[in-house]
C-alpha cells in the first residue's frame, strides 16, 4: 500500500487485526509503528519474524522515503527530519491516535525524535540498539579498527567515505558485515534477507558520509519531552551502536525501563528473537 503525503509516496503494509473477537465484543488492539534502520535499507528484514507480534498488537511497516519501496526523489531530503515529518503524516493519514513505536538501528533514533516532536502521537516507546547523537559513529571506527577483518575494515571505509555507488556494493557491504551484526550468523540467511531487501545506496550516503546528518545529530537535548512508556535495549555485543549509548538514554530518561541482552549484538531479531518478543508483548500490554 502506499501513501501520498509530503511531497512524496511512502510504501507501507499491515500486519494482524485490529479488532478482535473478545467474547461478546470486538476488543482493538494497539497499532505499532515497526521502523526499520539504516538508513539505505528497507522494512523487509521484520519479516516473518515480527509476525509473531500480532497477537499482541497490528503492526504498520513502512520505507522511509528515498528506500525500499518507497518514492526515490532528492538525496538531501533523505534525512532525520524527514523521516520524522514522513512518519507523523502516515500515522495522520492512517487516521491513527497514539501508537507504539518500535525502532531499531537507526529507526530508534527516528522513533526517538518522533516521540519528543509529538509526544501525544506516542503511548509506548521502544528504542532497540541504537544511539541519540552522533558519537556512535566514531566509537564504532574505534570498534573496527580493533575487531574487524580486513574485508570489514575495508567495507567500513565505503562507509565512512561516503562510497556507496550502486545496490551491488552495497548489498556487498552487509555481506561482509554479517557475523558482526549477529552473533547467530546464519550466511546462507543472511544471504537470502540481503537478496530481497531493496538497497538505497544514496540514502546511506547521506547519513554516513562526510558531512552526513548522523554524524552532527544530537536528540539528548529533547528527550526529557518524551511522555511516552519507554523500553530500551541493547545487545552486548553490538559493534555499531554499543550498550554504553543505550545506557545513556536510559540515564536521560527516568523512568524508562532498560535491558542488555548478552547474547546479542546489533542484529536482536536475530541472536534472541524469542526474548526480544516476549519483552515487547509484556511491555506494550503493561
Amino acid at each position: 500500500m502506499r501513501a501520498r503525503l509530503r511531497g512524496t509516496e511512502i510504501y507501507f503494509d499491515v500486519d494482524g487485526m485490529g479488532l478482535v473477537p473478545d467474547g461478546p465484543r470486538m476488543r482493538q488492539r494497539p497499532v505499532a509503528f515497526v521502523i526499520h534502520g539504516g538508513p539505505g535499507s528497507d522494512h523487509s528484514g521484520f519479516k516473518p519474524g515480527w509476525s509473531a507480534l500480532t497477537d499482541t498488537m497490528q503492526l504498520v511497516y513502512f520505507d522511509h522515503r528515498g528506500q525500499g519501496r518507497s518514492a526515490r526523489g532528492d538525496p538531501a531530503t533523505y534525512d532525520l527530519e524527514n523521516a520524522v515529518e514522513d512518519m507523523e503524516a502516515l500515522r495522520r493519514h492512517l487516521g491513527l491516535g497514539p501508537i507504539v513505536s518500535l525502532g531499531t538501528s537507526y529507526g530508534g533514533m527516528v522513533a526517538m525524535a518522533h516521540a519528543a516532536r509529538y509526544p501525544e502521537a506516542v503511548s509506548h516507546l521502544a528504542l532497540m540498539v541504537t544511539a541519540a547523537h552522533g558519537g556512535f559513529i566514531e566509537r564504532a571506527q574505534r570498534v573496527m579498527a580493533e575487531r574487524g577483518t580486513p574485508e570489514q575494515q575495508a567495507a567500513c571505509e565505503r562507509l565512512w567515505a561516503g562510497a556507496f555507488t550502486d545496490e551491488a556494493a552495497h548489498k556487498g557491504f552487509y555481506r561482509a558485515m554479517g557475523p558482526l551484526y549477529a552473533v547467530r550468523h546464519d550466511p546462507a540467511a543472511a544471504a537470502d534477507g540481503v537478496a530481497r531487501m531493496i538497497h538505497s545506496p544514496a540514502a546511506l550516503n547521506a547519513a554516513f558520509g562526510p558531512g552526513g546528518f548522523l554524524r552532527s545529530f544530537d536528540l539528548r537535548p529533547l528527550l526529557p519531552r518524551i511522555t511516552a512508556r519507554t523500553l530500551i535495549i541493547a545487545g552486548a555485543r553490538d559493534w555499531i551502536c554499543p550498550p554504553e549509548f543505550s545506557a545513556e538514554i536510559h540515564a536521560l530518561m527516568p523512568g524508562s525501563d532498560y535491558v542488555v541482552f548478552e547474547d546479542s549484538s546489533h542484529s536482536l531479531r536475530v541472536d534472541e528473537p524469542e526474548r526480544l518478543f516476549a519483552a515487547l508483548r509484556e511491555f506494550v500490554s503493561r
